[in-house]
């Protein structure tokens, strides 16, 4: 089925209406000034869509996903989850805490992936809107829920602002020593859904290094510079300009699918920009975090019809996921993801477009 440009428009709240396990799921809609329109739903915190103005002043969607709620519940790709209590990989399932071992469901070949088996994508939060631009999740992940220990109070902000930028706040607390890792899992075109691959996008990312990954995904421990390699981003250059080079690393993630080391992080230094090639919208990341997961859509499996009817084809759209490096609790020397009972879990994320 072709693209039809002309629906372009968020889903029906109604679609997105159900009970699922006894509480009730509903969309949320967030509309600024300049007439940016943003949908999250609370079950497992999906960023639904986003409707932004291109250069010719014509709202386009740049967030990949569903009509409906059907559409969440079938899918396996996270399109737009709130990824938790672990975002990314933690090696054979397992990390050790205070001299006890934890063990995970493995849901990634040998590996433990995005908070196992029924992770924050599949829960349905408390939502509060407090008013058309912001909208509060809030959930309880209890004392070893897949696997995980302490009873981790989570609340999660979305606010649209008038400059189009969408702000992202976690927060959590534990009454347990713990590990958290939280991100949000949107997919983006900045060409507009349903515009074919993303592959001549431009992108610019400020790391000048990656932990490079052995076959399964789980870093080796090295902290690598990007630069004569097809990691190096830090000046402009289209997406797809080296994803199918000879490089061992590309082959294990099926392109690129690997964590990038942040060299500055705040809110006056973009961690990535990225520009869609036909639309000339402008995708910048602003995050507190050290890492960024730069994933281009290399095993979007092609059978889920996302909005306009069409496909979910291979690296049709891209991931930036803003986070703590993988595998963390294993490596003692990347930067550290515990929790513990009397601290805070803070950290802010920014996507702001423009043209």
């Amino acid at each position: 089925m072709a693209y039809n440009p002309t629906a372009i428009k968020l889903p029906d709240a109604s679609a997105f209406e159900r009970k699922i396990t006894g509480r009730q799921t509903n969309l949320y809609v967030l509309q600024n000034n300049a007439g940016m329109q943003v949908a999250i739903t609370n079950f497992g915190g999906y960023l639904v869509g986003a409707l932004v103005p291109d250069k010719k002043g014509k709202l386009t969607s740049v967030i990949i996903g569903f009509d409906n709620i059907e559409g969440l519940l079938k899918q396996e790709s996270y399109y737009g989850a709130t990824i938790g209590r672990y975002g990314n990989r933690i090696a054979d399932g397992k990390f050790t805490l205070e001299g006890k071992e934890y063990r995970l469901f493995v849901n990634n070949g040998p590996n433990s992936l995005h908070g196992g088996k029924y992770n924050f994508s599949y829960r349905v939060w408390e939502a509060n809107q407090i008013d058309a631009k912001t909208v509060t999740l809030e959930y309880l992940s209890e004392d070893m829920e897949e696997g995980y220990p302490g009873n981790l109070k989570v609340k999660i902000t979305y606010q649209l602002t008038d400059d189009n930028a969408i702000t992202i706040t976690y927060e959590a607390t534990t009454d347990k020593t713990t590990i958290v890792n939280l991100t949000n899992h949107a997919y983006f075109n900045l060409n507009g859904e349903g515009n074919e691959d993303i592959l001549n996008h431009v992108m610019q990312i400020a790391a000048d290094n990656y932990t490079p990954v052995n076959n399964t995904m789980i870093p080796t421990g090295k902290i690598e510079p990007v630069k004569g390699t097809p990691f190096d981003f830090t000046n402009p250059e289209r997406i797809g300009k080296r994803i199918k080079a000879d490089n061992e690393q590309l082959k294990f993630g099926n392109g690129y699918d690997h964590n990038f080391v942040l060299n500055k992080r705040g809110a006056h230094s973009p961690a990535a920009t990225v520009t869609g090639d036909k639309s000339g919208i402008k995708l910048e990341v602003y995050t507190d975090q050290p890492g960024m997961q730069f994933y281009t859509g290399n095993f979007m499996p092609g059978t889920n019809i996302l909005r306009g009817g069409v496909k979910d084809k291979m690296c049709t759209a891209f991931a930036m996921e803003t986070q703590h490096f993988p595998d963390s609790p294993n490596q003692p020397h990347f930067p550290s993801t515990v929790l513990k009972p009397g601290e805070i879990y803070k950290t802010q994320t920014t996507y702001k477009f423009s043209v």
